[in-house]
């Protein structure tokens, strides 16, 4: 994983190169992430909009949370939180 940071304060996107399990590079592969003031109260939004959970809110240490949901037409996306 190679990240590239940011800072909360100022214009600008942050975002990793990582490597995942089941997902080639190319097609689908950019993953963006949409910042929330809980993941878990977001995600559970999700199957009733058509979508389902890929991966249920977790700790990213001090960088807050994620969770990894896939929309109704198979894409994957990403929330972030600091709670």
């Amino acid at each position: 994983m190679l990240s590239f940071p940011s800072d909360m304060e100022k214009y600008g996107a942050s975002g990793a190169l990582v490597k995942m399990e089941g997902f080639t590079s190319g097609g689908n592969s950019t993953l963006i992430y949409f910042s929330c003031e809980d993941c878990a109260v977001e995600e559970s939004r999700v199957e009733a909009a058509g979508g389902h959970i890929q991966k249920p809110k977790m700790s990213i240490g001090e960088y807050g949370f994620v969770s990894l949901a896939i929309d109704s037409e198979g894409n994957m996306f990403g929330l972030h939180s600091m709670k």
